[in-house]
Formats: C-alpha cells, structure tokens, sequence
C-alpha cells in the first residue's frame, strides 16, 4: 500500500452545488422582505473605470450628491467584496474577458450597472474593429445609465432604480442554474471575429 496515497472511501457522495435562493420559497413573505431590503441598501460599489464616465462616478461619490446617503459604499477593497459591479467607460474586445473574470469572483448575489453610452453600445466607439458592443454581450446588466458621459444625478437615478428591482426581487428567479449561466457568459468570449473566404 502507498504510504502516501488516501485511505480508500466506501461511501462516496456526489453532493450537488449549492443554490443560491433555494430557501427563499419556503421563507415568509416577512424575512423575504427583510433579506432583500439588507441587500438594498448595503450594495459595496467595485468601480471598473475605463475611460471618462469613472470621473463622473467618482463625482456622484463626492461630498456634493454623496451616494452613500443611499446605502451605497464606494470603493470596495476588490471584487471578493462587492455586490455591485459600475462599468464606466470603452470596453475593448482585449479588456473584455478581464471584465468576465472580474464579475465571475464577486460573490452571488451580484450586480451591474452599465454607466455611459461607451459601456451601454459602444458609444461613439460603436464600429471600430476592437470595441465591444456593450459591455451586456459579456455579462448580465441590471441596470443601463445613458449619456455622453452621464451626469451625477443620472448615476444616483440608475442606482434607486436598481434598489427598487433589488426589493422586488426573488433569488431563485434570478439564479435558477448558475452553471448554465457560467457557460453562457464563456461562450460570449469565444466568438469568431471573422468567416471563413468563400463562405456565407
């Protein structure tokens, strides 16, 4: 017998990945209630700047409109640590699956707001050969801001409406199979840039 080997098991389980929400049918209407409004207003903010509109997230999180009034805390220590990912600026087809990796390592349950015409479509960016589409073609958006860049007030408005989706939300909606969800977000990086010659 290998010294260095595991005793052998008898009893092997194969358990099933844990689901996020798979209690919430069962929980009363009060502690629903009360779960969703802890999320409402304690979202941590991972700012993922890349061009001019982070300027304006930074402004909104200044003392003059001071979102944290809303219950939203800026500048979370890393993605490990937030629940709530704003996407500001051009998001290139390079920095694409750094966005992905990112949103992947923040804990469940987890939001995006697209913040700037660049981070919603593309912006005036929208037909060069390296800019993503919309930062929605890698991962899922809950809330879209528009504007060249958006004002402040237009960042604290796209806030208060993700705390109202947030408070009317059930878990087990949103994460109904997370593994189909990884595989679709992976599929999303791995599109062909061009066709083959010749074919249609």
């Amino acid at each position: 017998m290998d010294v260095g080997a595991p005793p052998p098991s008898r009893h092997v389980v194969d358990l099933p990945a844990p689901r996020i929400g798979a209690l919430q049918k069962v929980a009363p209407a009060p502690a629903r209630y009360l779960l969703n409004w802890g999320r409402t207003y304690s979202l941590w903010v991972f700012n993922f700047g890349l061009a001019c509109c982070a300027i304006e997230f930074i402004a909104t999180s200044m003392a003059r409109h001071d979102f944290i009034r809303l219950g939203v805390i800026p500048f979370a220590p890393g993605p490990r640590q937030a629940d709530l990912m704003v996407v500001s600026g051009t998001v290139s087809d390079k920095m694409a699956p750094a966005v992905q990796r990112l949103y992947e390592q923040m804990p469940d349950p987890k939001y995006v707001i697209s913040f700037g015409s660049c981070a919603n479509s593309g912006g005036p960016y929208w037909d060069s050969y390296c800019v993503t589409k919309g930062v929605d073609q890698i991962i899922p958006v809950d809330v879209y801001v528009p504007g060249c860049p958006p004002r402040p007030e237009a960042l604290l408005q796209g806030i208060v409406k993700l705390q109202s989706k947030i408070a009317a939300e059930s878990l087990t909606d949103r994460y109904g199979d997370p593994a189909a969800e990884r595989r679709s977000l992976a599929s999303r990086l791995t599109r062909p840039l061009l066709g083959r010659p010749g074919s249609a």
